[in-house]
């Protein structure tokens, strides 16, 4: 598999001192170099999960064993729905047992949601230790490993609890996609599609035309689809890190995505899965409000389809979906924000009139 991208790629982070490297390339779980500048204390703990620690953590102890460092594992549940208080004491738990000191580097070896939950450990562990992305789906690769937003769902809403905590490199093994279900991959490639929606017509054109590719994990579009959308998140962050304005357009689809998860419990959807339907119901709104033409909500529609997303949302009621999305973090006073897409590659964020959400949700079920 090695040859799957001849050489690695690195795209870069740039947020001055807290700047940080995204590697992206075959089998680099187990290249020592990448993870030695980024370890300076004697210890290093691995958070991972059941379903990732028998396929990849070897690899990963192995890559780390020239280094002398002391290297314990603490391998959780696997699931969205275990990403809550509970589960992120475990991680406490093993830091404190084990007496982690402040240069403790903490590793996320897994999806978004080992990422997000080590991200917020080590955000909070002594107030704030170092620690590296190790993304192993595809979701994770091209959108939550990059950027700092780290955190834990709460019953009443996702990712409502958390910190803006930057990793010290993102290390994007293509290789670890060959193990991914149909069904994760698929959820992946709907925050790719976001992506070069958003922000990016010409990536747009070319996810319409490799969708194929990406549903059948072939590497190159893999690496394309990983480094393109990491360049444009990369840009995104280091023009706003904490979402105070051009950010949030990285929310295309999540409104009534993060709906739709707290709607049907956790873990139901996946993530990926909900924001497809999500922009699905995002580019019904902006048509409505006079904002896209139908053409381009189409062809939007189609993509998702292809890559085997849902394009139907459940049927939570319309008034279940305005409670939910009352919570999201983009609300001010309880008024819902969209972000609406004007055309590829140009977004707005706006409110819309009670009667004009509801013909969409009306429409999307």
């Amino acid at each position: 598999m090695a040859s799957m991208i001849t050489p690695m790629i690195t795209v870069n982070v740039e947020l001055g001192e807290r700047a940080y490297p995204i590697h992206i390339g075959a089998d680099l779980i187990g290249q020592t170099a990448l993870f030695a500048p980024h370890i300076a204390g004697a210890s290093v703990t691995i958070v991972t999960n059941t379903t990732v620690e028998p396929l990849y953590g070897d690899a990963l102890r192995r890559a780390l064993a020239p280094l002398g460092k002391q290297v314990s594992t603490v391998v959780l549940p696997d699931g969205e729905v275990y990403k809550n208080w509970e589960t992120l004491n475990l991680i406490f738990d093993a830091l404190l047992g084990a007496r982690a000191d402040r240069k403790t580097t903490l590793i996320a070896l897994g999806g978004g949601v080992i990422g997000d939950m080590t991200g917020f450990a080590a955000a909070s562990y002594m107030r704030g230790v170092p620690f590296i992305q190790v993304p192993t789906t595809l979701l994770s690769q091209v959108d939550s490993s990059v950027g700092g937003k780290t955190g834990i769902n709460h019953p009443l809403g996702k990712n409502m609890i958390g910190a803006f905590y930057q990793p010290q490199a993102v290390i994007a093994d293509i290789g670890a996609l060959k193990t991914l279900p149909a069904r994760e991959l698929a959820a992946g490639v709907a925050e790719v599609i976001k992506t070069g929606a958003i922000a990016d017509a010409a990536f747009f054109d070319w996810i319409e035309a490799n969708v194929g590719a990406l549903n059948n994990c072939e590497p190159e579009a893999l690496a394309q689809a990983v480094k393109r959308s990491c360049e444009i998140k990369a840009s995104v962050v280091a023009a706003d890190e904490r979402e105070g304005g051009l950010r949030a357009i990285l929310n295309f689809g999540h409104t009534f995505g993060h709906a739709i998860e707290a709607g049907l419990g956790y873990g139901e959807w996946l993530h990926g899965e909900a924001v497809g339907c999500g922009m699905v119901m995002a580019a019904d709104l902006s048509v409505r409000l006079g904002q896209l033409d139908e053409a381009a909500r189409r062809r939007l529609v189609d993509v998702i389809a292809a890559a085997h997303l849902p394009v139907r949302a459940p049927a939570l009621g319309a008034d279940r979906y305005v409670e939910l999305m009352r919570v999201d973090k983009k609300a001010e006073a309880g008024e819902i924000k969209f972000i609406l897409l004007k055309r590829f590659g140009e977004t707005l964020i706006a409110r819309a009139p009670d009667d004009v959400v509801n013909a969409t949700l009306a429409a999307a079920v």
